[in-house]
């Protein structure tokens, strides 16, 4: 099995940075494009971040300039570096991407459980 564990969450004040990590176990194969996406309270999942690969980065408007997504293959872990963060950065932040498992055939679209980012004003 595999699974995808966010940690690095917390309160921070605006202004402040926070350094997410992700990191996936299991019997992994590879690892495909892996994204960071959050959860406002009463708001729909948005992408946040995407990095390929290849280490192609793409980031959605509002964080651009202050986020940065990075991977670390050799240790299967996603970070998510926050920087500059404002109250509209707080949310729920989940780690999920395509995952092959040894042995499987094909990919797989994993998601982590989420960690909690608060940016007091």
């Amino acid at each position: 099995q595999v699974q995808l564990v966010e940690s690095g969450g917390g309160l921070v004040q605006a202004g402040g940075s926070l350094r997410l990590s992700c990191v996936v176990s299991g019997s992994i194969f590879s690892m495909n494009d892996m994204n960071w996406h959050r959860q406002a309270p009463g708001q729909q999942r948005e992408l946040v971040a995407r990095i390929t690969t290849d280490g192609r980065t793409n980031y959605v408007d509002s964080v651009k300039g202050r986020f940065t997504i990075s991977r670390d293959n050799a240790k299967n872990t996603v970070y998510l570096q926050m920087n500059s963060l404002k109250p509209e950065d707080t949310a729920v932040y989940y780690c999920n991407g395509d995952i092959r498992r040894r042995g499987a055939v094909g990919w797989t679209d994993y998601w982590g459980q989420g960690t909690q980012v608060t940016v007091s004003s």
